[in-house]
């Protein structure tokens, strides 16, 4: 985060405009409807009584002096004189407010946000002044998705805040009511203007709020693109108290769960499990039983190599409510991401997933069935077998010239698409230093990732 949007109250604070041109008017208009004290100084000359908001202050036609910015909370420069625009700004500073000089980022304590302004409701969108545009796009296409009478919904929630945590004292009951109020019906009468009916039905969940009982959502993460969080993950995962997550997930699809979640890290590699997967089912029991809504949040989807399937048996046994979000799984993501169809009507009638960490004293694979041409193999877990998977595959039958695919970080900023054959395997996963996830592709199709083609094309060239 390059810029932190403070929010200000308004109330009697005193906001001063410097400059009688339109940028200064624009900054005018923000305040007219704000309860602050308000003063207008256009030492450069008023603009006509028809430009001229409708309930602007008049016009002082002078520059202020400190006198004039005691007790100013924000100072708003619109000159163009660059000396003077200084000097007022050095005044209004050694008076201890903020300034903001328009168009001058560099000379400026703070810069205006774009603004979607609903009274109660203030939404800004902010680019550090180095976007403005931009950032009036972002503002305009929000707005268009924000009910017009936002306001009256906050409004009514300041009036009834106080009775509400009056009425439910417990902190986890008292946010249940809120979103109940906010997400159905009282809201809804609220911002057509029927105040009178929206409170009595705030008032009515307000009579059976109380603690409610927890849940547990298994959450499919994805392959670590948040554009790929499904939209009913991103619902749950804004409203989670509690995230479980585990090592690969990342911090960028972390930062679309509610910020004040508590998050509790369960990272689980080859060889090294920081928690057991018997004290990760036990903390989702304990959290949920606490009254609290948890995501256990698993990379790409849970029921794929996940263990979702035991973690919704151990809910199911503890009786514990739970729910499970899918997400797109790491073979999907990253065959689309390199470019690797894992059917084609000409090269591949079937595609397995298939891990090659087979459970202690497990079935191992049948080798003999995978091998089988035009089929394929989206191998997970593969990469310390990768030499052994192959030879597997090439004594059961399958030709060592098969083409592969090596996707490391499928879909994130940082993927690699590394391609060869069958025989070779081994050496390619050994040269590469892989240290992200990776998957592995096994199959005609692997041909058409885009590494392979660009390999192809300067091999002509």
């Amino acid at each position: 985060m390059r810029v932190f949007l403070a929010s200000i109250p308004l109330e009697a604070a005193k906001i001063v405009i410097i400059g009688g041109g339109e940028p200064a008017l624009a900054k005018l208009r923000l305040f007219l409807n704000s309860p602050a004290q308000l003063l207008w100084f256009a030492p450069d000359g008023a603009p006509e009584a028809i430009e001229t908001p409708l309930g602007a202050p008049t016009p002082l036609l002078r520059a202020p002096d400190l006198d004039d910015l005691a007790g100013a909370r924000l100072v708003f420069i619109a000159l163009g004189d660059l000396d003077q625009v200084q000097r007022l700004a050095g005044l209004a500073r050694t008076a201890a407010a903020q300034v903001n000089v328009v168009d001058q980022p560099h000379l400026s304590d703070f810069q205006t946000p774009a603004l979607i302004d609903r009274d109660e409701v203030v939404v800004g969108v902010a680019t550090g002044g180095s976007a403005p545009i931009l950032a009036r796009d972002v503002r305009t296409a929000i707005e268009n998705v924000l009910p017009a009478g936002l306001a009256n919904v906050a409004r009514l929630a300041r009036e009834l805040r106080d009775t509400v945590k009056a009425s439910v004292p417990d902190f986890m009951a008292r946010r249940r009511f809120w979103e109940k109020a906010f997400r159905g019906p009282a809201a809804d009468l609220a911002a057509a203007g029927r105040t009178a009916e929206a409170r009595r039905e705030m008032l009515r969940l307000l009579n059976v709020a109380a603690p409610e009982l927890g849940v547990v959502h298994i959450v499919g993460a994805g392959p670590g693109d948040p554009e790929l969080l499904t939209l009913k993950a991103l619902r749950v995962l804004q409203d989670a108290d509690v995230i479980i997550h585990d090592r690969l997930v990342p911090e960028a699809v972390l930062e679309r769960a509610r910020r004040d979640a508590k998050r509790l890290y369960v990272g689980k590699s080859r060889g090294d499990h920081s928690v057991p997967q018997d004290q990760i089912e036990a903390l989702m029991i304990a959290e949920a039983r606490a009254g609290h809504r948890v995501v256990r949040l698993k990379g790409g989807d849970p029921f794929v190599f996940g263990r979702g399937g035991e973690e919704l048996e151990a809910m199911r046994a503890a009786g514990v409510p739970v729910f499970v979000v899918p997400g797109v799984t790491a073979a999907l993501a990253c065959a689309a991401s390199a470019g690797i169809p894992l059917t084609h009507r000409d090269h591949a009638q079937a595609v397995t997933f298939v891990t090659a960490q087979a459970k202690p004293g497990g079935v191992d694979a049948d080798w003999t069935r995978l091998a089988a041409p035009n089929h394929t193999l989206a191998i997970y877990m593969g990469v310390d077998r990768a030499e052994e998977t192959a030879n597997r595959l090439i004594a059961a039958g399958r030709a060592d010239s098969t083409p592969v695919a090596v996707v490391e970080n499928g879909s994130r900023p940082d993927e690699r698409v590394l391609t060869g054959r069958l025989d070779g395997l081994g050496a390619l996963v050994r040269g590469a230093n892989l240290a992200g996830p990776a998957l592995l592709f096994v199959g005609e199709t692997a041909a058409f990732s885009a590494a392979q083609l660009d390999q192809q094309a300067e091999a002509a060239a």
